[in-house]
């Protein structure tokens, strides 16, 4: 009998694999970076052979430090960076050009062009998303505009495309002339080629994006219905192991949080920020700049929608701060500095390196400091880093309780950044709710492993994967109000210095 499950997690800036056990544990981790392409300012891209390889890599090493057998594991699931569009061929396997990553901003002229037709709400009614750079047919589209013969072999069926959820799926189960070609429908709500309410390709959005449906994969539940595939013997697993979970990386966050009932919300420090709700099987419209998404669906069970809040630039900010600036070596090594100051010193930092998304979605924004004095040490650049992601959090929960008309009462959180003690109070204080640490942070992975395990029966049901969620820390909200507002006010005031700097 089997006695776990993996999780792959295909993340902006590096790649893991956890395998845990029926109590939600993890056993064994392994992780491996991979490189960050930016051949122009706005462009970021990554070579998806070097994905493909860190997956292998880190799948090895999880089961080798685990001491696990391919037979002792009863799925895998896939979890993976979102909107990240991968055009490949389906004869080779070979990319027609590098994964262009979700933040990439090349592709705002034909954003701008669409939406001075109609606006950049005109197709959110049946995909839930605003006109933006962020999501993947636009950066299709650019694909099949920009590189040679790419359109031509798309519309005689010879490319498939993905997100990389199906980029992994297609190579673990066979790759050319094997690989089963699907995304669920987390990963396909994030195209801007799904229609939201039935859950199939968009054939309108198709049209507006010039996209030839030959190139895409089949849209599935999150949980498989039946099995998709099985990876092969010569793969990273060396044995035939059921590929059966996926899940876009934030939805995969709101699973292994265990939001299951409407209002529930987490909220994801990673590379960017993303806050979910919960809002069950209705889909709620956002007037407030959130996105309306679909947050997962379990076998045959009917889909269950989310609104979300996303943030470029949360622990990207940090990254950037350790390697352009070097005022830290380590990422960890930011709260440190931060504690040597007792508050930001009048600082605010608006991270808008590729524009505002929610709620503002300005791509017209760029990247401010302000307030600075001759004061000022790094010791308060430091904090205003970290204060910038509760500040824009605090901006999307604001949008959050307006959209759906709940209040939160605390959020969960998880994320490589819930670490910091600091940022966790402070976003406490500046949302007047408790912050909430569940004892296993990585989440998303776990999420991964949830929607695998739940399809083969590892876990019977929902209720399984509430008894294993517990809390490991409290924050508590110890601000008066009269301070959180001035704080947001200076914040306020810093943002609106970001905007219209790009013409």
């Amino acid at each position: 009998m089997a006695d776990f499950v993996a999780a792959i997690d295909q993340g902006t800036t590096s790649t893991r694999c956890m395998i845990f056990s029926r109590d939600g544990r993890a056993h064994s981790v392994a992780q491996r970076e991979h490189a960050q392409i930016m051949p122009r300012p706005g462009w970021v891209e990554h070579n998806p052979l070097e994905i493909w390889d860190r997956t292998c890599a880190v799948v090895r090493d999880a089961l080798q430090k685990g001491g696990v057998r391919t037979q002792d594991l009863a799925g895998v699931g896939i979890t993976n960076q979102r909107e990240t569009t991968i055009l490949w061929e389906r004869a080779t396997g070979k990319p027609v050009y590098n994964a262009i990553v979700w933040q990439d901003t090349r592709t705002k002229p034909l954003i701008d062009a669409l939406s001075r037709e109609g606006g950049k709400e005109r197709f959110r009614d049946h995909t839930g998303l605003p006109l933006a750079t962020y999501f993947s047919a636009s950066k299709l589209a650019w694909i099949l505009e920009h590189v040679d013969g790419t359109r031509a072999a798309a519309e005689r069926g010879e490319l498939c495309f993905g997100t990389v959820d199906s980029w992994l799926i297609w190579l673990l189960t066979g790759g050319p002339g094997q690989g089963v070609h699907v995304t669920d429908v987390s990963n396909a709500s994030r195209t801007m080629l799904l229609d939201l309410k039935s859950l199939s390709w968009d054939e309108s959005m198709l049209d507006v994006f010039d996209i030839p449906s030959t190139v895409l994969p089949r849209v599935v539940s999150s949980s498989a219905v039946e099995v998709w595939g099985h990876t092969r013997k010569d793969g990273p697993f060396e044995g035939e192991v059921a590929v059966c979970g996926a899940l876009g990386d934030q939805q995969a966050a709101l699973v292994g949080q265990t939001c299951f009932l409407p209002g529930e919300a987490k909220n994801t420090y990673g590379t960017g920020c993303f806050m979910l709700m919960n809002t069950g099987e209705k889909m709620v419209p956002s007037a407030h700049g959130l996105l309306t998404t679909a947050a997962y669906r379990f076998g045959g069970a009917p889909p269950v929608y989310a609104l979300e809040g996303s943030i470029a630039y949360t622990g990207a900010l940090v990254q950037w701060m350790r390697d352009n600036l070097g005022l830290i070596e380590t990422a960890s090594e930011i709260e440190t500095l931060a504690r040597t100051v007792e508050d930001n010193g009048g600082v605010y930092f608006v991270p808008a390196f590729a524009g505002l998304f929610a709620p503002h979605w300005r791509p017209d924004a760029r990247g401010v400091i302000a307030g600075l004095t001759s004061y000022v040490t790094s010791g308060h650049l430091a904090r205003a880093v970290l204060e910038a992601t509760a500040f824009q959090t605090r901006e999307v929960l604001d949008a959050m309780n307006q959209d759906s008309g709940v209040s939160l009462h605390s959020l969960k959180v998880d994320g490589g950044m819930v670490q910091n003690d600091l940022l966790m109070q402070f976003q406490a204080d500046l949302l007047d709710v408790p912050v909430v640490r569940p004892k296993v942070a990585e989440t998303t992975s776990l999420g991964a492993a949830y929607a695998a395990g739940l399809s083969v029966g590892f876990w019977n049901n929902l209720q399984d994967l509430l008894e294993n969620w517990q809390v490991d820390q409290t924050w508590e909200p110890a601000m008066d109000a009269g301070e959180r507002d001035r704080k947001m006010d200076a914040w306020n005031k810093a943002v609106k210095r970001s905007l219209e700097w790009v013409e």
